[in-house]
């Protein structure tokens, strides 16, 4: 129970990438952290791409980022969605200013780029969005997981393991 004492924002929207928001909240609840799911409204129910169903616990104006270990990001199609709201890249923000560790996934690199976090660094996506990720300044690698600082990226599904790992390997380091 490595991450007891850990808070962690999740964020949602509909049509996430269903494994890629759920496998890491599972994982990170296995290793005792509180993960909140945070949606635009608190208490509502987002689905999936492929429809499988999560309820938020908080809404994005709720959440104070200071009262957090780390944030992460779906992927899917919920990222074009999030990056949307001023208050998730807030968010974002603070966790990049205070180097708490981002984890994002396939398309959840949308959301870092709207928040304007990653020039310079290195990072991994689905390769549909590697042309966003380095005009926004990234330094793009085709592997499964890549850590840079506190950001933690990483590609698809099949990925989920080592990102998973890596990503608590970095929180219970914090």
């Amino acid at each position: 129970m490595r991450l007891q004492s850990k808070k962690i924002i999740q964020l949602v929207s509909d049509e996430f990438e269903d494994l890629e928001l759920w496998y890491p909240v599972l994982r990170m609840r296995e290793e005792g952290a509180t993960v909140h799911i945070v949606g635009e409204k608190a208490n509502t129910v987002y689905k999936g791409k492929y429809g499988v169903p999560i309820t938020s616990d908080r809404s994005f104006d709720e959440i104070n980022p200071a009262d957090y270990d780390a944030i992460l990001v779906p992927g899917g199609w919920s990222p074009d969605k999030l990056r949307r709201y001023e208050s998730v890249l807030n968010m974002v923000k603070h966790m990049d200013e205070h180097k708490k560790p981002i984890g994002q996934i396939c398309h959840a690199g949308w959301v870092l780029i709207s928040a304007r976090i990653l020039n310079g660094v290195n990072v991994t996506s689905t390769p549909g969005i590697k042309d966003d990720m380095e005009n926004a300044g990234a330094i793009w690698h085709d592997v499964p997981v890549i850590t840079d600082g506190h950001i933690i990226s990483s590609r698809r599904p099949p990925d989920l393991p080592e990102y998973a790992k890596e990503f608590a390997d970095q929180l219970a380091a914090k």
